[in-house]
């Protein structure tokens, strides 16, 4: 399934002979966000092969939307989209929120508007999908493209805790 947007980059959904460069791009993203958190010393590289057996699970999972964008060696971009069902309210009217995880565009492609065609697509399914807010983290890379495309500031306050 191919996707064609404004910026005349083709996307399609991810599929399982694409997950060792999912694996890659998403590695990648790890280490272009540095700091302790996303790249903790004491780390080692198991996670990429749970990474791998989750993908291959989610590949097909109604609530998860995986996108690329093909290059000549492999991938040149991804990005992720999951819906979440929480407890309606009046700030979510339905309960359903999407969630962007990782765009990442290889290095060797960024600035040909590959991460703007995934986004695009990433929101087209989210609003398909009938979600009533859409969250992300966004890099300061990312920032500018996000909120050109109407991302704003959270108002809550985010705070997390590890067992």
């Amino acid at each position: 399934m191919r996707q064609r947007t404004g910026d005349h980059t083709a996307v399609r959904q991810a599929v399982e002979s694409d997950i060792p460069e999912l694996v890659r791009l998403r590695a990648m993203l790890f280490e272009n966000l540095g700091g302790e958190f996303f790249s903790p010393a004491s780390g080692d590289d198991d996670w990429l092969d749970a990474l791998a057996v989750v993908l291959k699970e989610q590949l097909t999972a109604d609530a998860v939307h995986i996108l690329v964008v093909d290059s000549e060696s492999g991938l040149a971009a991804c990005g992720i989209g999951t819906i979440e069902q929480r407890l309606p309210g009046p700030h979510l009217r339905n309960g359903r929120i999407g969630q962007v995880i990782g765009v990442i565009t290889d290095p060797e492609y960024r600035r040909l508007g590959h991460s703007r065609s995934v986004m695009r697509g990433l929101l087209g399914w989210f609003r398909e999908s009938d979600v009533a807010r859409v969250d992300l983290y966004a890099s300061s890379e990312g920032e500018p493209l996000y909120r050109e495309l109407g991302f704003t500031d959270h108002p809550d306050p985010s705070l997390y805790w590890r067992p």
